[in-house]
């Protein structure tokens, strides 16, 4: 895997093209220091490339990533767009991408570094040492299921319609990525749904523990349902390791999970396709998850170290080079700790902007690298 290092880099909308600058400065930086060096490609997605293409992912874009099996994401969509049809929203183009590239395995850590426990809305107690993972099945269940819509009723009442559907491959190939994070974090698993009300909670309990049985039995596994989870994740999040879950619940959870952090501006997010059995090699897709922030869009302020931390992601899931990924976090968590502060961190001493941080990053990584 380590000796195809191509990436799509698709800075997108909004906020975007601003962290994803940081980011390829700091691919620069590896060429040169680290002797690492990779292809990048760039290219549009969201609303950039419906402006271009008049649609948010071109064909040409899709078999690019598709080429490429690693992309680094900015960020999609912004207000000038909100009056699109549905079917060319900036969003589409992501969502697509996740479709065709089946990155059913959405991967939020939720990690909060000692510089920014005051910047929780917890008390400091609760959330310093805070090391989370969250798996998410990110293909299936209800934002996907059939049928859906929205239909006239005989008696003029409108009724929407979404179905929550899952298959015991799609429960077992998310839960095997889980178990196998564990392996090399605390080797616990939490898998939650809603099993004392629905039907797909039940398969999904069922699945999950024939699975530990049969294959992940040194890996502990607890059930907990979803709603008990989220005021878990408020009481005592520490007593989690590694979270799995399905799209829906997993879309709730590990956004409730990324404010334990102090910030969004600091949490990455890596999206996984299978593991090829021959070359191992998967598919995947890596983003922050702060999204495009129009409101702060070209003014510079934007924080880069989500950012980066995806790349790190990347580096670590992609490419194997787990050295150059600590790198990059420990990075980031110096800059932190010299008081170094974008606007959306609370405390410290010296405000910069994007490209300010982006110096200060690089500045570290050549103190590590030394």
């Amino acid at each position: 895997m380590s000796a195809n290092r191509t990436m799509l880099m698709l800075p997108g909308d909004g906020i975007g093209p601003e962290v994803m600058g940081e980011v390829r400065r700091v691919i620069e930086w590896m060429d040169k220091r680290r002797h690492v060096s990779f292809n990048v490609k760039q290219d549009l997605v969201g609303g950039s490339a419906y402006e271009k293409h008049g649609t948010p992912l071109a064909d040409s874009t899709m078999q690019a990533a598709l080429d490429a099996g690693c992309v680094l994401l900015g960020a999609v969509g912004g207000p000038q767009w909100d009056n699109l049809s549905f079917d060319k929203k900036p969003e589409r183009g992501l969502l697509r991408l996740r479709k065709e590239m089946d990155l059913f395995a959405n991967l939020r850590p939720a990690k909060c570094f000692d510089a920014l426990v005051e910047a929780s809305t917890l008390r400091p107690e609760i959330v310093q040492g805070l090391d989370i993972m969250i798996v998410r099945e990110l293909t299936g269940g209800v934002y996907f299921g059939q049928p859906r819509g929205i239909e006239t009723l005989p008696n003029g009442e409108r009724r929407g319609i979404n179905t929550q559907v899952y298959t015991t491959s799609e429960i077992r190939r998310v839960a095997a990525v889980a178990f196998e994070l564990a392996r090399k974090r605390n080797n616990k698993v939490t898998s939650l749904e809603k099993a004392n009300v629905m039907e797909s909670g039940v398969l999904w309990r069922e699945e999950v523990t024939k699975l530990h049985g049969e294959s992940f039995q040194d890996v502990q596994l607890e059930h907990m349902y979803a709603d008990n989870g989220a005021m878990q994740l408020v009481r005592n999040p520490k007593q989690f390791d590694v979270m799995v879950t399905d799209n829906l619940f997993g879309d709730i959870l590990s956004d409730e999970a990324s404010m334990l952090t102090g910030s969004l501006g600091m949490l990455p997010s890596a999206s996984l396709g299978a593991a090829d059995p021959v070359t191992g090699r998967r598919f995947a897709l890596y983003e922050p998850v702060h999204g495009s922030a129009p409101d702060i869009a070209g003014k510079g302020v934007a924080n880069p170290i989500a950012a980066l931390l995806s790349l790190a992601m990347a580096l670590r899931y992609s490419f194997d080079l787990g050295e150059d990924a600590d790198l990059m976090e420990a990075a980031a968590e110096n800059v932190l700790k010299a008081g170094i502060r974008t606007g959306d961190l609370l405390g410290g001493h010296t405000k910069v902007g994007t490209t300010g941080m982006g110096d200060a990053l690089l500045k570290e990584l050549d103190k590590l690298a030394a």
